[in-house]
């Protein structure tokens, strides 16, 4: 196409602006939840000037190869990154894309670069960190970036100098998450992860930040107990959008604590029912929301689809809870599990044992507790973790403090387990048998099973009820197997 100018001779269109290749890499990982964190970043930039490639590590057969492929051109590189096993891929994946692409801007954001960003910039590999929210933040690294700008004085990231300098930006003012865009699911392929998943589930976010001080939580660290929820109005609106689309059966929201706001819930839960959203959903609540929470607005959420609600009991023991900050008791427990199992929803109640100083017999009441759960339903998880004193908690920092010593260098902290069966040095042997033996007798006693397994179960409930878990010929009978564990 031409156009006339003044003159009335005949000028060629000015060409249009390349737009720029942003890739993005979610590293490797044992669940299959949808990279949300990379959704938000990436569906905040203006797609009118950058296209958008994200590579899934869990869902490539060579994910390193498909990174390298994808970088042919790119602007840079963003990865996400979680304190772990995903660490370790993001490093791997980071070097290799230096490797292949010396020139090529690496951005590191998530969890572990919101709290060690400048300890990030001790890997050569690695050009800048995001902390906390990355939705702007990425924006206007992308910006300057393609206008080859330097990072200097961009808010809430630490980037490396010409000189090799750290520098550490003001933070960038934590934002109402309805300032940002919705989530664009078409960036990745939503049926794959259905296919893995084995069930047709959407993961959606709808909050960031958290109100509470939990000593063992990053969150308090990351969003300085602020809490953002997205309108009632907007949700049931993007979630109806996205059930024409993608026809999901299920929603996970994936919220820190979506229960936070009653009168919001109970608002979404209405605009569900009137939507006539065919789905069921499961959330995050506190011991004592759910403690607090009316019947009737109960009763609402269970209309609405509600299937399953995630309460943190972390501890059986009131003392500990104290001493962790959860600011819940265990009366409340069982108040939100009574009230949840009348009303037909099943329940997932975590716990976290060898805290730092723990006794026990504050191990045994978390046991105990968990039998008690148990009991209630066939339908309630009662999953068990160690204590790991993760970054930028308040435990973590009371361990530094009374000579602990944590990881230093990224390859230290890609070995840190903190969702795997691993005792942390506060835990004995015996306490870690204990546990271990426990986690897996309690399932066989109390899940749902065929008739069959009938005589097991009552074989388990008798080693659980009495705290018997000497010779537990079962269980290496099982291993032996190969019949696999649930992640616990």
């Amino acid at each position: 196409m031409t156009r006339t100018v003044a003159n009335g001779a005949v000028a060629e269109p000015a060409p249009q602006a390349r737009r720029a290749k942003v890739v993005f890499y979610n590293p490797r990982a044992v669940f299959y939840t949808m990279p949300l964190a990379l959704l938000a970043v990436a569906s905040h930039l203006d797609r009118r000037r950058v296209d958008v490639v994200i590579v899934d590590a869990r869902l490539e057969a060579d994910p390193h190869a498909a990174l390298v492929a994808a970088l042919q051109g790119a602007l840079c590189l963003g990865v996400t990154v979680l304190t772990g096993a995903p660490l370790r891929d993001a490093l791997d994946a980071s070097r290799l894309a230096k490797a292949h692409h010396p020139d090529l801007p690496i951005v590191w954001g998530g969890w572990h670069p919101s709290m060690f960003g400048r300890e990030c910039l001790a890997e050569p590999a690695i050009t800048a960190t995001v902390q906390g929210q990355g939705e702007e933040t990425f924006a206007e690294v992308v910006d300057r970036l393609a206008r080859g700008e330097a990072l200097d004085g961009c808010l809430g990231t630490t980037c490396r100098a010409a000189s090799g300098a750290i520098i550490v930006n003001p933070p960038r003012p934590v934002r109402p998450v309805e300032a940002f865009a919705p989530h664009d699911y078409s960036l990745i392929p939503v049926e794959r992860y259905y296919a893995l998943k084995g069930k047709r589930q959407l993961d959606y976010v709808s909050s960031q930040g958290c109100n509470f001080r939990c000593a063992f939580c990053a969150d308090p660290f990351v969003y300085e107990r602020q809490w953002f929820g997205l309108s009632p109005e907007r949700m049931v609106r993007e979630l109806t959008s996205l059930w024409q689309r993608y026809r999901f059966d299920d929603v996970n929201f994936q919220d820190e604590t979506f229960f936070t706001r009653r009168e919001r819930v109970e608002a979404i839960a209405q605009g569900m029912v009137d939507a006539q959203l065919p789905i069921t959903w499961a959330g995050t609540m506190r011991a004592d929301q759910g403690a607090r929470m009316p019947d009737a607005s109960m009763a609402l959420c269970r209309r609405s689809g509600l299937r399953r609600a995630l309460i943190g009991v972390e501890s059986g023991s009131d003392e500990m809870l104290r001493r962790i900050r959860k600011d819940t008791r265990i009366a409340q427990v069982f108040e939100s599990a009574d009230k949840i199992h009348r009303h037909g929803i099943n329940g997932q109640f975590p716990f976290i044992v060898g805290f730092p100083g723990e006794s026990d017999e504050s191990v045994q009441a978390s046991l105990d507790v968990a039998k008690r759960l148990r009991r209630m339903s066939a339908d309630f998880r009662t999953p068990f973790f160690y204590f790991k004193p993760y970054p930028g908690t308040a435990i973590t920092e009371a361990v530094v403090k009374d000579g602990g010593e944590i990881p230093q260098t990224l390859d230290e902290w890609a070995a840190f387990d903190f969702v795997g069966s691993v005792g942390g040095p506060w835990v004995s042997p015996e306490k870690f048998r204990r546990v271990e033996r426990f986690k897996y007798f309690q399932q066989v006693a109390w899940d749902r099973a065929p008739a069959w397994r009938r005589p097991l179960q009552h074989v388990a409930r008798w080693r659980c009820e009495g705290d018997r878990y000497a010779l537990p010929i079962e269980m290496w009978t099982a291993r032996l197997l190969g019949r696999p564990e649930r992640l616990s």
